[in-house]
C-alpha cells in the first residue's frame, strides 16, 4: 500500500495504486470542490440527487486502504473515470471547470473519430511540449503505427484481452532485449509511465524492429490463440534481439538503459536557440 499527495486549490487530495492506476479519495476530491463541512453526508445527498450515480456506485467506488495519521484506514476511491462521473453530479460552482474540460474533451475525441489525422497532431503536440526533439517525436509517432499493426493482426487471430496482449508484448520484450517491459520499468525507475516514452532512439528502433518482425512472422504462419501467438512474438523479438546483440558486439555498449531519455538529452539546444526541459509526467 502507498497513499500519496496531491494538492489542489491548497487542499490535499490523497491517492493510491489499485489494479495498476490511480485511485482518488472521493471525500477529499468532493471537499476541494465544494463548500461542504461533511464530506460523507455531502456524497450520500448526491448519490439521492442521482439515481443513476447510486446505480452504478458499486462498480465506481472502491473501499481501498488509505495510509492516515493513525494508519491505514479504509476508504471510498475511485479511478480517474470514476472521480469524472462523480464530478458530473457536483453541482458547486467549483466543479464547472471540470464539467467544461470534460465537455471539450468529449468534443475533441469526436473530432478525432472523425478526422484521425487530428489525433496524431495532438499526440505530437504533447510530445513537443514535454520537450521531445522532432526526430524523437517521429520515431515515436512510428512505433504507434507499428504497435498498432500488430494488435490488429493479434485481434484477427483471437487475441481479445488486455492480459494477453501484455503476455505477447513480454515475449517480444524478453526476445530483443532480454528483460519483461515491468522489469524494464523497474530499471528505468518509472511506476505508472509509458515506457517507450522514455526510450532512448535505439531502444525504441529496436523495440520497433521486433514488433514489425512479428507482425510479418504472425501473417506468414497465421497462428491462432495467444498461445500460437506466444511462439510468433518470441520469434520476431529474437529478430530484434540479435540485431541488438549485434550492435552491442561491434560497439561494446549495451542498448538497453536505465536512463531516461530526456534525462539524457536535457539541457541541449532546441531548434531556436531554447533549451531543453525535463516536463514531470
Amino acid at each position: 500500500m502507498e497513499t500519496k499527495i496531491v494538492v489542489f486549490r491548497g487542499k490535499e487530495v490523497r491517492k493510491t495504486i489499485h489494479n495498476h492506476e490511480w485511485w482518488f479519495v472521493v471525500e477529499d476530491v468532493v471537499s476541494v470542490l465544494t463548500d461542504s463541512h461533511n464530506s460523507k453526508q455531502y456524497i450520500q445527498r448526491m448519490k439521492l440527487r442521482d439515481p443513476e450515480l447510486m446505480k452504478g456506485c458499486v462498480q465506481i467506488v472502491h473501499t481501498l486502504p488509505i495510509q492516515t495519521p493513525g494508519g491505514p484506514q479504509k476508504m471510498l476511491c475511485a479511478n480517474t473515470e470514476g472521480i469524472f462521473r462523480i464530478i458530473q453530479s457536483i453541482p458547486s460552482p467549483k466543479a464547472e471547470p471540470f464539467k467544461r474540460w470534460l465537455a471539450k474533451v468529449g468534443y475533441e475525441r469526436i473530432q478525432e473519430i472523425e478526422d484521425p489525422e487530428l489525433a496524431s497532431k495532438r499526440t505530437r503536440a504533447l510530445y513537443q511540449a514535454k520537450g521531445y526533439p522532432p526526430d524523437w517525436i517521429e520515431k515515436r509517432m512510428r512505433s504507434i503505427a507499428i504497435r498498432e499493426e500488430l494488435t490488429d493482426e493479434w485481434k484477427q487471430r483471437g487475441v481479445r484481452e488486455d492480459r494477453d496482449y501484455s503476455i505477447l508484448t513480454a515475449e517480444i520484450s524478453k526476445a530483443a532485449f532480454g528483460i519483461t517491459p515491468s522489469d524494464y520499468k523497474k530499471l528505468k525507475g518509472l511506476e505508472r509511465e509509458n515506457l517507450r516514452d522514455h526510450m532512448n532512439d535505439l531502444e525504441l528502433i529496436f523495440s520497433m524492429l521486433g514488433e514489425a518482425a512479428t507482425t510479418e512472422i504472425t501473417r506468414h504462419r497465421n497462428p491462432h490463440g495467444v498461445g500460437q501467438n506466444k511462439r510468433t512474438a518470441r520469434a520476431g523479438g529474437a529478430v530484434a534481439g540479435n540485431a541488438r546483440r549485434e550492435l552491442e558486439r561491434k560497439t561494446g555498449k549495451r542498448v538497453v538503459t536505465s536512463k531516461n531519455y530526456l534525462s539524457l538529452t536535457a539541457g541541449k539546444t532546441l531548434p531556436g536557440g531554447t533549451k531543453r526541459k525535463i516536463i514531470d509526467e
